[in-house]
């Protein structure tokens, strides 16, 4: 199995080139804050909207909560966005110093920061060899045959069972990546995908097709 998944993870590299690279933690804690229930595209405009406007967990608090809100607008739920935030940024300087926590058990502790935040801040943020799972990370690998669960910790669980440790920051970009090109939650391209050979979801659906 783990062979299988250095080549699945070599064709995929192949395609999509990722190079992961260490961001700022707090921009990407905030990123992670302002994508949930958004589009990329859409968090990507307004993260770089509003570092634009502010570096800081102290730049942001200077900031009126209306002056906050447009500038994270339109990301989903912008308005209890912009006080989740604010509440983190105050926890930040009175608790870590300003500083984002750099153990996954303290960023748990955060206001709006899940298992997936905490492993993207971990991974891109602070260069852990961790896999961040998200929807697409969830739903690759178990089309994959990579894990049988529904619980992301169990996927994370699975998945740094199967991956080389030095693979692992490549994971969560490159399914990510293929997630949107190929292998979509809904409708699928399976007919180019060029992990049919490795794919148990394939296989079940052609094997149906052929009766």
């Amino acid at each position: 199995m783990v062979k299988k998944v250095e080549r699945i993870i070599k064709i995929l590299n192949r395609k999509y080139k990722v190079r992961p690279r260490k961001e700022d933690p707090f921009i990407m804690l905030i990123a992670c804050i302002l994508s949930q229930r958004t589009k990329d595209e859409t968090t990507e405009v307004a993260t770089k909207k509003l570092f634009n406007a502010v570096r800081s967990p102290e730049e942001i608090l200077s900031l009126s909560t209306k002056k906050l809100e447009k500038l994270i607008y339109p990301v989903g739920f912008y308005r209890q966005k912009a006080k989740r935030i604010k509440e983190l940024c105050k926890i930040l300087l009175e608790s870590y110093k300003g500083k984002v926590p750099k153990t996954r058990e303290e960023l748990l502790k955060l206001p709006g920061v899940g298992f997936k935040t905490a492993d993207v801040v971990l991974s891109y943020g602070y260069g852990k060899d961790v896999v961040a799972v998200d929807t697409h990370v969830a739903v690759i690998s178990r089309r994959l045959g990579l894990t049988k669960s529904e619980d992301p910790e169990k996927i994370r669980e699975d998945l740094h069972r199967l991956i080389p440790v030095k693979l692992r920051r490549s994971v969560n970009l490159l399914f990510v990546e293929f997630g949107k090109d190929v292998c979509r939650t809904v409708k699928p391209k399976c007919s180019i995908c060029p992990l049919k050979d490795y794919c148990e979801y394939y296989k079940e659906i052609k094997g149906k097709e052929s009766f």
